[in-house]
């Protein structure tokens, strides 16, 4: 009967049925029907979220996304980066992808960036002669890019997530070591597209503005607040000097305070229109989050991860054929949830997966994320696909055909971020917040653990009593009781130069005292009168 309501469950998530609605009745019945409270789990997976250091930070940073979607700063941003790269070939397509990235890091590829953007680049693609197909392909893909980059809500979200199960698997998972992983991944990715529009820009022979200083200064100066925001918030990450939630406080004010008391582009009357649309994603998340816990939680106690390893071994060998069938699984999962509703579903059940394979959870957390970017365009059901189609006003199968050729040049990228591991965990280790590339970050407490090394105290002839030669380490001299019989090791403390093998004690025995090894032969003394034994008379015969 179970098994008949939870298909039941999923199959009304297919005609709208709310998610949290989905996940949270599968977790209400698996735990009745195991004989659980569930009440406890949700109750348990809401504390938990609250104790989060970062979880402050989700609803400030989408308010930041948001204040800059709806005001003029993506007008001021593309003046701002035509009058840096327009001379080059393939210049605008460089400067789309940079400032599409910069409003993804925010919103969270939610689909605000193409709404935001695409109606204002897609005409200036047009005038400068790139061909139709590759700018409609082109601000389709630029989406769902700087998902990677820091400060990234799907970052920090994913990173909510897996280090509460790493926690509990008594390891640890720094957001922070997931901001410096993801900057080359999402480097490369901007990177080969920059390439890719650099080729089309020559064959289609579009035409360049040419470089003038003053113009460069001119917009500079216009976005001078805009232009510094990147800088403050990556200083402020990566010099330990405040929290992330201290940081997404700062951002968010800093982009209110230019955006309606100096640009002036937003009036304090639109506030509540654009806080409301900010804490409807928001609300969505958490009320997910808390029914995507619960479930996981109920997995993990039946040891579903441990099953599903079980199930998988004799079919997957090896890591890098558990990875190739994992980038399969995520571009499914991406075409089909966004990308909040994956982290929370799907994130608890790979994590400790993976681990048993010897993955990274920081690695895992960046080929997670770029899988997603690829998926939000893999058609039939790419979420950025249907977005693009009612932004643009074309049909959905044109979408389908001019994503292909940026399918496969992220496809390219993907492959190796996913089987180079070097490029998601060099950066990280040379920060310090990783140990190594190999396997996950152990949890360790210097106290709880020294490196100790027993040596034992070699006596003779059975003697295990006192030794009035050794300390001890708290500074005890060997005049102190000690329980007979017991042998005493000594403790190597980390830094130190190993302790010498002690060589066997040998007991002095004084000359005039009996050796205990050999005892002394005692000697029967006969008088010369008496016959000895050994040699006894000769009877003599009588005549």
């Amino acid at each position: 009967m179970t098994i008949v309501l939870i298909l039941l469950l999923l199959t009304m998530a297919l005609f709208g049925l709310p998610l949290f609605l989905v996940i949270g009745g599968v977790a209400l019945l698996m735990g009745n029907t195991l004989g659980l409270n569930p009440a406890l789990f949700f109750v348990q997976s809401h504390s938990q979220l609250v104790d989060a250091p970062a979880f402050v930070s989700i609803p400030l940073f989408t308010f930041a996304g948001y204040l800059m979607a709806e005001s003029k700063t993506s007008e001021r941003l593309v003046k701002l980066f035509e009058s840096m790269l327009g001379w080059m070939p393939g210049g605008l397509t460089i400067q789309i992808l940079v400032v599409c990235s910069f409003f993804t890091i925010f919103t969270g590829a939610s689909g605000v960036t193409i709404v935001a953007l695409g109606s204002l680049l897609y005409p200036v693609l047009i005038k400068s002669r790139y061909p139709e197909k590759y700018s409609l392909g082109l601000l389709t893909a630029s989406g769902s890019l700087g998902l990677l980059l820091p400060p990234s809500l799907p970052l920090i979200l994913y990173g909510v997530i897996a280090g509460r199960l790493t926690q509990n698997l008594g390891m640890e998972l720094k957001i922070n070591s997931l901001f410096w992983a993801g900057i080359i991944p999402g480097i490369l990715m901007i990177l080969i597209l920059s390439i890719h529009g650099m080729w089309v820009s020559r064959k289609a022979e579009t035409p360049r503005i040419k470089f003038s200083i003053r113009n460069l200064k001119n917009a500079l100066w216009e976005t001078k607040w805009e232009a510094a925001l990147p800088i403050i918030v990556l200083w402020l990450l990566f010099s330990g000097s405040v929290s992330i939630p201290e940081v997404a406080l700062i951002t968010a004010g800093y982009i209110f305070v230019i955006e309606v008391f100096i640009y002036k582009d937003l009036k304090l009357s639109d506030m509540p229109r654009v806080t409301t649309l900010s804490l409807k994603l928001v609300g969505s998340i958490f009320i997910i989050m808390m029914s995507a816990l619960a479930l996981s939680d109920i997995l993990i106690r039946q040891d579903v991860p441990d099953k599903m390893f079980i199930f998988l071994k004799p079919y997957i060998t090896n890591k890098y054929m558990f990875l190739f069938v994992l980038n399969i699984f995520l571009l499914l999962v991406g075409c089909l949830l966004d990308i909040f509703s994956a982290i929370l579903v799907v994130v608890p059940l790979i994590v400790p997966l993976s681990m048993k394979f010897g993955i990274h959870p920081v690695h895992l957390g960046i080929i997670f994320l770029a899988n997603l970017e690829l998926g939000y365009m893999t058609p039939p059901v790419g979420i950025n696909l249907f977005i693009s189609s009612l932004t643009f006003k074309k049909p959905v199968l044109t979408l389908y055909r001019v994503s292909i050729p940026f399918l496969g040049l992220l496809g390219v990228a993907l492959l190796l971020i996913t089987y180079v591991p070097a490029i998601s965990l060099w950066l990280p280790m040379q920060a310090g917040s990783i140990q190594s590339m190999q396997g996950p970050v152990q949890k360790t407490n210097d106290a709880d653990t020294p490196d100790k090394k027993p040596t034992f105290d070699f006596k003779t002839d059975g003697d295990l009593g006192d030794d009035d030669d050794d300390d001890d380490d708290d500074g005890n001299d060997g005049d102190s009781k000690k329980k007979p019989g017991k042998r005493k090791s000594k403790e190597r403390k980390p830094g130190k130069r190993p302790l010498p093998r002690p060589t066997p004690r040998r007991r002095v025995i004084p000359a005039n005292l009996p050796s205990r090894s050999r005892p002394p032969v005692k000697r029967r003394v006969i008088p010369a009168n008496v016959p000895s034994r050994a040699h006894p008379p000769a009877r003599r015969r009588s005549p």
